[in-house]
């Protein structure tokens, strides 16, 4: 299959801007799992609500919130860009940024369904024996939620590939630079006579969804055999 320089382009954008949002977002994530799965009150329930708010809201809306915090003038914008020189707003960083955001809460989910699978006596008998809360996680309970939290990466991987909404909201539809799979698509929908270029940008996408649903749903099962094995 012949691709063009700017299908290439597109392609290897979304493959960076996925991979940088999912690695960025997981240590967070796992953060956020345990506090749902750990904790209760009405602190926990409205952190679930905001969690989740990016399933519920529209992707548009979510750029537009983006925007106006992130962007150049957002007050979390200029300040990056002060202190560090981050910039999102038109750059391939907001890309990734958008990215995250919406796969999120696929990510946290999983996470906190594995986290609530572990027997709780497992991490107590450690704790007796001495070892330390960090000790616990990174000897007990990571290794056992490992499953879940490959799950999660693979999902929010396969939400942030196909993102679109939030993504041209926030940082527009530049060539070379913000233009991922989905805007790439858009684009090519636009000029007469591209019909073969959207089939085969499409079918790439279609692809790369079922191979993640299908490892997704390999590594469900590694879970769902491990309980029932416990």
């Amino acid at each position: 299959m012949m691709l063009s320089p700017e299908e290439w382009a597109a392609i290897a954008l979304s493959l960076k801007v996925s991979s940088v949002a999912v690695l960025c977002a997981l240590p967070l994530a796992i953060i956020v799992a345990l506090v749902l799965a750990r904790g209760r009150g009405p602190l926990v329930w409205g952190l679930n609500a905001l969690v989740h708010l990016p399933l519920i809201l529209p992707p548009v809306v979510t750029g537009y919130i983006l925007l106006l915090a992130f962007g150049r003038n957002g007050p979390i914008g200029a300040f990056l860009d002060r202190a560090i020189g981050l910039v999102f707003a038109f750059q391939w960083t907001g890309a990734a940024l958008a990215a995250a955001v919406m796969g999120f809460p696929l990510m946290v989910r999983a996470i906190w369904l594995a986290i609530e699978a572990v027997d709780p006596g497992l991490e107590q008998a450690a704790r007796t024996l001495g070892a330390r809360p960090l000790g616990v996680f990174f000897s007990i309970t990571l290794p056992l939620i490992a499953p879940g939290v490959i799950a999660g990466l693979i999902l929010a991987f396969a939400k942030a590939m196909g993102e679109f909404g939030a993504t041209i909201t926030f940082v527009s539809n530049i060539p070379g630079r913000t233009q991922t799979l989905p805007s790439a698509i858009y684009a090519l929908l636009q000029v007469p006579g591209a019909e073969g270029s959207v089939a085969k940008l499409a079918g790439i996408s279609i692809g790369i969804a079922v191979t993640a649903m299908l490892l997704s749903e390999s590594v469900s099962r590694m879970i769902a055999k491990r309980i029932r094995g416990s």
